[in-house]
């Protein structure tokens, strides 16, 4: 697949809540996932890493009220989408937030994401 597949078939997954299939068809067993500096998983390195952040992640939600994802922006191998979540956590109650997702794209596979968000 190219950059623009990649990014078409992540942005499907998300959309359809399929977050873990992104990863087990999409991401390089090598991947870098980075989040913003003092987050708790600010670097995750390796596709089974990843997932089990996801996994965490999900596992911390009690109720996703409304989400989105943007069409992707893709130039040579990378892009990028925006993300929206308006959700009730178990331990911090109900939030939105709205991110930047960037991903790097080698091979048909994604080697790199990095997200940029509001911390607190």
């Amino acid at each position: 697949m190219n950059t623009q597949e990649v990014a078409d078939k992540l942005v499907q997954l998300c959309r359809e809540g399929k977050h873990e299939q992104a990863i087990d068809e999409l991401y390089a067993d090598n991947v870098v996932s980075k989040e913003p500096k003092g987050s708790p998983m600010e670097l995750t390195e390796g596709k089974d890493a990843v997932k089990k952040k996801t996994i965490q992640w999900e596992e911390s939600v009690e109720e996703i009220h409304s989400s989105s994802c943007s069409d992707p922006i893709v130039a040579d191998n990378h892009f990028s989408i925006v993300m929206n979540i308006d959700a009730t956590y178990k331990t911090h109650g109900r939030m939105a937030m709205s991110e930047i997702c960037v991903y790097e794209v080698k091979d048909g596979k994604i080697v790199a994401d990095e997200f940029f968000y509001r911390m607190g």
